[in-house]
């Protein structure tokens, strides 16, 4: 099994360091981290997709407005998933699954790029996106982006227990090597998605956590995404405990255990050279 480590999308909040930590200009850049997984039987497993194609093409008509101009989303095509799937070789149709830790307009955009792909995420994401309760809700879910998908496959939280949390392993179609790990706070059913390889354990811990500090044994986090985090938050006791959990997780040294969010440059760019 292989593992490639893509950046699908880019986002330019103003704010600078006091978003990302290190940015010299008045602009931050936060990434849209995804894994594209070469799997020996079951095709090409994308974990989240960052901005599709048509969210680049049409962004008026496909990304909420107030994101549009809080996030400074850049419209770059080389970013999707989709170019950087065929530049290594490989089509559309190749993608057989994608797994999402949740629904947010930054993580699904690319649904629409793989219409042969099957989906899985939590059942909880799923009932919140398509309910869209709050104003909040109806600016986070962009459901232009999936609605019109096909091959859904939601899944209830509890299971086995994979380094103290649960774990939904079994998942339809897709290698045991890969399991959903509940982690809800940010929305209800986001989750991230563990995938063992030939060296341990990855956790794509999605938006459980935006800043590499927060990962640190003195939590450290910068104002722009502890406010962001704040604002986004569906419930925050959960999302802190989760978050507890995985620093304390991260702390344990484990061999082989290696755990990055979406959002950061910086934990990107140390994986993507590793």
């Amino acid at each position: 099994m292989r593992i490639h480590h893509l950046n699908c999308g880019c986002m330019c909040p103003l704010g600078g360091a006091l978003y990302d930590g290190f940015s010299k200009g008045v602009h931050a850049h936060l990434i849209c981290h995804c894994l594209l997984i070469e799997t020996d039987r079951d095709g090409l497993v994308l974990v989240d997709t960052g901005f599709g194609e048509q969210d680049i093409t049409s962004p008026t008509r496909r990304l909420p407005g107030f994101f549009r101009l809080l996030n400074n989303i850049q419209y770059r095509r080389e970013l999707t998933a989709l170019h950087q799937i065929q530049q290594l070789g490989f089509q559309a149709a190749d993608v057989r699954h994608i797994i999402l830790t949740h629904l947010d307009f930054d993580h699904a955009g690319g649904i629409t790029d793989f219409p042969q792909a099957r989906l899985h995420v939590m059942q909880d994401e799923i009932a919140t996106a398509k309910a869209q309760r709050t104003w909040l809700d109806r600016r986070r879910y962009a459901d232009s982006q999936w609605r019109t998908q096909d091959g859904w496959h939601g899944y209830a939280p509890g299971g086995e227990s994979w380094f103290g949390f649960d774990a939904v392993r079994d998942l339809h179609g897709l290698p045991p090597e890969i399991l959903l790990i509940p982690l809800p706070g940010h929305t209800p059913g986001h989750a991230g998605v563990a995938v063992q390889h030939a060296d341990g354990w990855l956790l794509h811990g999605g938006d459980a956590w935006f800043y590499r500090g927060e990962m640190e044994p003195q939590y450290r986090c910068t104002p722009g995404l502890r406010f962001y985090q704040w604002m986004m938050e569906k419930d925050r006791q959960a999302r802190l405990e989760n978050q507890q959990r995985l620093r304390a997780l991260a702390q344990q040294q484990q061999a082989g255990l290696t755990l990055f969010c979406s959002h950061d440059a910086k934990e990107y760019e140390r994986l993507l050279h590793r």
